[in-house]
């Protein structure tokens, strides 16, 4: 495993990708996601590997659990590889979407809904309180951190790149205008691709009235917030498999010129034939220089 993971990410940062990101789950989900049993690796363990085989590209965890982890503890980590990587750490954070198999299969308690959201708002105003180097205590409803020390600061400045994953119109959006360098929506799987959800399908044949949408609600709240709507990265994240028999490179500088045009303005790829290098080596060569302006 370790072997192969040094292979993806020296293509990735070779290629001329601006980040690379893992994602936040103890179980493969199944499908086009990676076998039911396959390995997994624990997502910060995985990225303070990677952060010592690179040199240059941003690194993140798209998104972080927010139930799995205490946010003081949460905030350090995340430090502490921004410090140790030369300030290249990303902070992806949603509130906490598990499949019932890790909650069970873990014991991890998972509150409703509306309280993961109300938790999610503690922890990125725990970012800030500690990111700014105050020690006095953070009393929230959920979290009470009495020194939250944060030593060494993070070399990132202000703070590290957060990055909110969700499109939750009253709050999610609202948390990205107030707290955030960016949110993180779906964009949904290209009809060439197999093995999605009929929702992925459905969210890609709607993208663009979708899209449009949550960005126009962005902006509202960016506005009541006092933050310059062009100073948050609009982002997507989207499956991805270039080979003979899914999309080509054509269809992809297609599909990211669509939604530049909407104003999003950073695609994030999930490519479950990764490990087979030549498509992180073709993307690089005939999508990267085509779509880094747009």
């Amino acid at each position: 495993m370790a072997s192969m993971l040094k292979k993806i990410v020296e293509a990735v940062e070779e290629a001329g990708f601006s980040s690379f990101w893992v994602m936040d789950h103890l179980f493969q989900l199944g499908g086009a996601f990676g076998r039911k049993y396959a390995p997994l690796p624990e997502a910060y363990s995985t990225l303070s590997y990677v952060a010592g085989l690179t040199e240059n590209i941003k690194l993140g965890v798209l998104v972080t659990n927010n139930i799995l982890r205490y946010p003081g503890v949460l905030v350090k980590m995340v430090t502490t590889l921004d410090v140790l990587s030369g300030g290249r750490m990303y902070l992806g954070i949603g509130p906490g979407g598990m499949v019932e198999r890790e909650i069970v299969g873990y014991g991890v308690h998972r509150p409703p809904l509306r309280e993961r959201i109300s938790r999610l708002e503690e922890t990125l105003q725990i970012a800030h309180h500690m990111w700014s180097d105050d020690r006095t205590p953070f009393r929230g409803r959920y979290y009470q951190l009495e020194e939250p020390i944060c030593s060494p600061q993070p070399i990132s400045k202000p703070h590290p790149y957060i990055m909110i994953g969700g499109s939750g119109e009253r709050k999610t959006l609202r948390f990205v205008g107030r707290y955030g360098d960016a949110c993180n929506l779906h964009l949904g799987a290209h009809p060439k691709l197999r093995g999605y959800t009929q929702r992925a399908y459905d969210n890609y044949r709607t993208r663009f009235e979708r899209l449009r949408h949550k960005l126009a609600v962005l902006r509202k709240h960016c506005e009541r917030e006092g933050r310059d709507y062009e100073e948050i990265d609009r982002s997507v994240l989207s499956p991805l498999e270039v080979s003979p028999s899914a999309m080509t490179t054509d269809e992809v500088i297609e599909m990211c010129e669509e939604v530049a045009e909407i104003g999003i303005n950073y695609v994030i790829f999930n490519m479950p034939n990764d490990h087979e290098i030549t498509p992180i080596e073709t993307i690089g060569r005939e999508v990267v220089p085509c779509v880094i302006d747009l």
